[in-house]
Order: C-alpha cells, then sequence, then structure tokens
C-alpha cells in the first residue's frame, strides 16, 4: 500500500502525465466541463417552475415527484440507454459518450435543485409575503425582491448537494468512451494499474471537496444573521435543516 501510494505521488510529479489529450490537465478540464453543463442545464431547467410553483403553493406535490424520477433511474442505466440513441443521430459531432453522460448528469442534479427551491419558496413566511402585497408589489417583486432572497440558503444547499453527485457521477462517462477523470478509473482497472484507479479516484474526491466547501461557503455568506436580540436565547435555526425536515 505505501509503495502505492508513492507511485501514485511519482505520477503526479512527472510532466510528461499532466501534458497531451491523455494528460491531466486534459482530462481534468474534460470532467470540469461536462460537470459545469450539466449543473447550468439542471439549473435552467429545474429553478424557473420550482420558483413558479413554490411561489403559487400549488402543484408542488406532482411537480416534486415528477422531478424525483430521477433520483429513482440509475445513472449507469441512462448512460447505457441514451448512449446509442446519441450515438444514432451524430449531436453536433460531439465526442463520444458526451450526449448520453450530460443527459444523466442533468437528471441526477434537478431533482435537488427543484425540491430545495420549491421548499425554500414555499416555506418563507405568509405573513411577509401578504404585507409585502399589501405595500403595492407586484407578484414578481414579491418573488425576487422578498422570496428568493429568503430561500437564497436552501437553493444553494441545493445546489450543493447536487454539484458533489454530479463530480463523482461523470465518471460513468469513460464506461461509455467519453473522458474525464473516470477515464483513469476505468483504464487502470482494465490493465491491473492500481495507480491509475487512486490516481482517477484522488482528484475526483479533491473536486467533490472543494465544490461541497465552496458551496457550503457561499450558503453560509447567503444565510441571514439572527442575534440574540432577534430571536431571544434560542440559537439561529439553520434554514435548509429546517426545510427538508418537512415533507416536501
Amino acid at each position: 500500500m505505501i509503495e502505492t501510494i508513492g507511485q501514485v505521488f511519482d505520477y503526479f510529479l512527472q510532466a510528461d502525465n499532466w501534458l497531451g489529450p491523455r494528460g491531466l490537465l486534459n482530462r481534468l478540464w474534460q470532467h470540469v466541463s461536462i460537470s459545469t453543463i450539466g449543473m447550468i442545464v439542471a439549473s435552467v431547467l429545474a429553478l424557473p417552475p420550482a420558483l413558479f410553483l413554490g411561489h403559487r403553493r400549488k402543484g408542488g406535490f406532482l411537480a416534486v415527484s415528477v422531478v424525483n424520477i430521477g433520483r429513482a433511474v440509475p445513472s449507469f442505466g441512462v448512460v447505457g440507454v441514451m448512449f446509442p440513441i446519441t450515438i444514432s443521430i451524430a449531436v453536433l459531432a460531439s465526442p463520444l459518450g458526451f450526449w448520453a453522460t450530460l443527459i444523466a448528469l442533468v437528471l441526477l442534479a434537478m431533482p435537488p435543485i427543484f425540491v430545495n427551491a420549491y421548499v425554500g419558496i414555499r416555506e418563507v413566511d405568509t405573513a411577509l409575503v401578504e404585507s409585502a402585497r399589501g405595500m403595492g408589489m407586484t407578484e414578481r417583486q414579491v418573488l425576487t425582491r422578498l422570496e428568493v432572497p429568503l430561500a437564497l440558503p436552501l437553493i444553494m444547499a441545493g445546489l450543493r448537494t447536487a454539484v458533489v453527485a454530479v463530480i463523482a457521477t461523470a465518471t460513468l462517462g469513460a464506461v461509455v468512451g467519453f473522458g474525464g477523470l473516470g477515464r483513469y478509473i476505468v483504464d487502470g482497472f482494465a490493465q491491473g494499474n492500481d495507480v491509475l484507479i487512486y490516481v482517477g479516484s484522488l482528484l475526483v474526491a479533491l473536486m467533490a471537496i472543494f465544490a461541497e466547501l465552496g458551496f457550503g461557503r457561499l450558503e453560509r455568506r447567503t444565510t441571514p444573521v439572527r442575534t440574540s436580540d432577534d430571536a431571544g436565547d434560542d440559537p439561529m435555526i439553520d434554514l435548509p435543516d429546517l426545510a427538508t425536515s418537512r415533507p416536501a
């Protein structure tokens, strides 16, 4: 085990392993790119309806149930099903396995993004909402100036959950010919090379940790601070924990 760790360390020190189409820099870029695109697409598809339904406080149960289908379908199964379909239509001359992997990542990321955004908006105090309407604010202003800022910590928590899952699951793209860091893991198993497996696994884990820490910091920065004068002697209640403890 110690010898393998040393070989992994040496692998990172060799400049040749960082360059070229199979190098670490290119694999990192591929992994970051597909993860970022997957998060953007999932956010565009999930956030608008979640905000709208949460604001209207209706239709949420059906919408959440439909979106949660993404949790019930294994990502590997989605990749396997979509791979021959995307190959047959040759979408935009994309890299092999790109679209199959991207679709699986989008379906994986949508549920936590949608559910957290919906619950966050819905859980805003109705008294505050009615007061805003009484002051003459339009429905759009109520949503954008009141509900979204108050729900932002929970929305960020959903994005944090989604991005960690997406980074980890993007490794499946290597199974259908896409690059990324999963390529090291797949090639390592195929060649019986533990060093490649550890290299790929370590980089994916580090990416997930950095994403978790980054979004966690953003979540804390968007959480309203309550002082003891506002809430008595009770400690501040963390909005994500409060909202996720209630049925969506």
